[in-house]
Formats: C-alpha cells, structure tokens, sequence
C-alpha cells in the first residue's frame, strides 16, 4: 500500500485518539462529515488546504500525516520481518501498520535492533572466551597459582611432623601465592568488565592493523594520489604506526602498505574510475580491461570511497582458512579469528583457485539481508618440488542484484553462533537460544 493511500487511516486513528468525533473534525475542516468519511476510509483524495486544516485540528505536524512514519523505521521493520521470515509477515502493508500503530511500529523495532546488539555482543564474547591470548593466561596464571597453594597446604594439613624452618618457609610460600592469587583475580575481572566493544578487545596484532584501516575506510589517499605510489609508503606507515602498540603489528602494516601500492601501481586511482563509469562494478570486466586477476580487481573496490562505488566488503583468508582481512559489510558478520562457516564461497575457492564463484549469500543469526558474493583466490608464493603455493582466498561483498541465474545460498557466521540446526557443515552445537 503506497505511502498518500493511507493518510485517511492515519487521521482516523489520531482522531479516534483524540476521542473526537467525526463531525467535530469535519466542522474544524470545514468538511462535510460524509466526505471527511469518505477521506478517513482512503475512499478520497486529500487537498493541500484540507490537511492543513485537519493537522490543524487534530494539532498535528501536516507531514506526520501525509508522510507517516520515517523511512528509518520502516526499514527497521523490514529487518525484523527478514530475521523470521518463515513467520510470514505482511512486509506489504509495513507503511499501514506504522501509521496506524505508530508505539508498536516503534516497540518492534528497537526489540529487533535489541536481537541484533545482543546477536553482536554474544558473537564478540565468544571468539574473546575462545582464543583471547591474555584471558587464557591470566586464566592459566590463576590456576597455577591455586594449585601451587593447595599442593603447600596438603602438605602442611597430612605431616604430623615438620621442622618450624620448612613450616615457616611453607606459611610464607602461601601468603606469597595468596597475594598473587588475589591480583591475578583482581585484573582478570578488570578484563571482562572491560567489555567486547573496549580496547580490551584488541587481541593481536592483526587486530590493531585492521582496527587502524578502519578508521581510514581502507582508503589511503596518500597512496592512491601519489605519482609513485610506492614513495608515499613511508610517510603514511609513520603516520598510521603512532597508534599501534607492537613492532610486530607496525611489520603487517609495511606489509599492507606495500601490497596497496603494488595494488595502485597496476590499477591507478584515475584509470579505475574511468573504468567503473564504463563497465560499472563488475569485477570480471574490469580484471579484463586492466589484465590482471579477479583478487586484485576486489582489493581496489574495497579501498574505494563508499560514497563513489557503493558499500563493498572484502574477507580474506589464507590457505588454513584463517581469516587475514575482515572488512565488514552491513547485514554480514564475520568471526574476529579462524571458525567461520564452512559454507561459504571464498573456501571453496581455495579448493578451485582457476574457478571463481558468485553467488547471493543470506546470513542466518543478523539481519537476513541477502548480498552478492564473489570468490576467487591467488597464489602467494610459488610452487616448488619441494613445497606447494601458498593460497590466498578473496570474497567481495556487494548489494544484492537480481539475476534468477545467480543461486542463493544460506550461511551463517561461524557454527557456534549460527541458528540454522540442520546443516550438513556444522562442526560444533550453536550456543544460540531460540529467542535469538
């Protein structure tokens, strides 16, 4: 139902709000109350001056009733209604619903939004309880030190006898150990009340890179606008090294830069824009035109601004499946580490690296949104008798397109988050409720 078919609705309900009666607004309007009647049941178009006057009446801003809900809250509703779609709700008559029941548009809406912040939060909380580093030491540390008290009490509590030199010394070993117990357990709460969305969060090296590229949209203007590409690696790696903590992290950074120059250098910033104003965002045409492979095409989409090629994620993974690069796209989550869902196309493209894939993908656990996805994967070192290449994989993230030849294909973000029970791939029983 369009948007200016319900406005009679709307005022309706306002005035049925109001307890007013219809020939008390219809004489406000200056209407009739058979046309005011005919109005409210959508059965009448409405004039400018007419809905002056009834906002007026029923003390109304004119937009609220000619334009209804905001567009923000109806895609809001539009989300709720793909997260279950085998509920079936009337997506057709969302614009209806919100004008006529404006509170509950709005209650389902930040319910859905609640889902979907508690979906992210217990997907952060456990990759951080799975593979954070520090929380399994301090974890270990709290252990060891439990274990070294119990081991000098036992032996205070079973031996009848014991010299008041080793007695002491043992006395001492406990207070020590107690102490360090009590910090050890001090900073370990610190950690988790910290919380998944704080620094605390940043795990690795790897993390610190991507969370500086992020700041940057994984567009370097410096590079991009440099005549020598490879020139302007220095200056931008000491700028964007003064937020990194570690050498070693400072070292994948030189080793970004350095593949986005190379990057530049075959596919300059110019030539690509020409390009794309031509062939538009498809990949394969592009990989024809500049002569280079599809992994390269999709890491210079990614780098480009979103306000010129639209929004466009990249995830890249290495020949174990680890996930190396994670730039997200709205409506597809990705783990922070290795265990992503098996299902999807960049593992199988390391299996066929000649072979590229596309497909629409529709992540199960978030928003349901379906996306184009496209596969393909590089070597990146050379084969030798003695060692194979190694492989790198590529999945470009874009909006869905429709093309009944592109199959649909249902994912998730990693097993132990996904709700989706029947699935042939799944690896370990999903900690999801039902109510998720």
């Amino acid at each position: 139902m369009s948007t200016s078919s319900i406005i009679g609705t709307r005022i309706r309900e306002k005035r049925m709000a109001l307890g007013m009666r219809q020939t008390e607004l219809a004489s406000a309007a200056e209407i009739s109350p058979s046309y005011l009647n005919l109005i409210e049941h959508n059965r009448r178009r409405i004039g400018g001056r007419t809905l002056l006057k009834l906002a007026a009446a029923l003390e109304v801003e004119p937009t609220l009733l000619s334009e209804g809900a905001e567009a923000t809250l109806l895609l809001a509703l539009k989300g709720a209604a793909g997260s279950r779609k085998e509920l079936k709700a009337e997506t057709d008559r969302l614009e209806e619903f919100a004008g006529r029941f404006p509170g509950w548009a709005q209650l389902v809406a930040a319910l859905h939004q609640r889902v979907e912040t508690l979906e992210r939060s217990l997907q952060n909380l456990t990759d951080r309880m799975a593979h954070d580093p520090h929380l399994a030491a301090s974890l270990h540390e709290v252990i060891s030190t439990v274990t070294a008290i119990r081991s000098a009490a036992s032996i205070l509590a079973d031996t009848q006898e014991i010299e008041p030199e080793w007695q002491n010394r043992f006395h001492r070993n406990i207070g020590e150990d107690s102490r360090r117990l009590a910090e050890g357990a001090q900073a370990l709460v610190r950690y988790l009340e910290a919380g998944p969305d704080s620094d605390a969060e940043v795990l690795s090296p790897q993390d610190e890179v991507q969370a500086v590229l992020a700041e940057t949209s994984y567009y370097l203007e410096p590079i991009e606008t440099a005549g020598e590409p490879k020139a302007a690696v220095d200056g931008t790696l000491e700028k964007l090294s003064a937020k990194l903590e570690s050498d070693a992290s400072r070292g994948m950074l030189r080793e970004y830069l350095d593949g986005y120059a190379d990057d530049v250098a075959r596919v300059p910033l110019n030539d690509l824009r020409g390009a794309i104003s031509t062939l538009g965002i498809e990949p394969d045409a592009l990989a024809q035109r500049f002569g280079v492979q599809l992994p390269l095409i999709f890491r210079r989409l990614a780098s480009l601004p979103e306000d010129e090629v639209g929004p466009v994620g990249l995830i890249v993974c290495d020949s174990s499946g680890t996930l190396l690069q994670r730039k997200e796209v709205a409506g597809f989550g990705a783990p922070r580490v290795a265990g992503a869902c098996p299902l999807w196309p960049i593992f199988q493209a390391l299996r066929q690296p000649s072979a590229p894939l596309r497909v629409h993908l529709r992540q199960s656990g978030r928003e349901n949104v379906t996306l184009l996805a496209m596969a393909a994967a590089e070597p990146v070192t050379q084969a030798t008798f003695d060692q194979p290449a190694l492989i790198n994989g590529y999945m470009l993230l874009l909006p869905v397109r429709e093309d009944a030849s592109v199959p649909t294909v249902d994912v998730g973000i990693s097993c132990r988050i996904c709700p989706r029970n029947a699935c042939a791939a799944r690896r370990e029983p999903s900690i999801m409720s039902e109510v998720f």
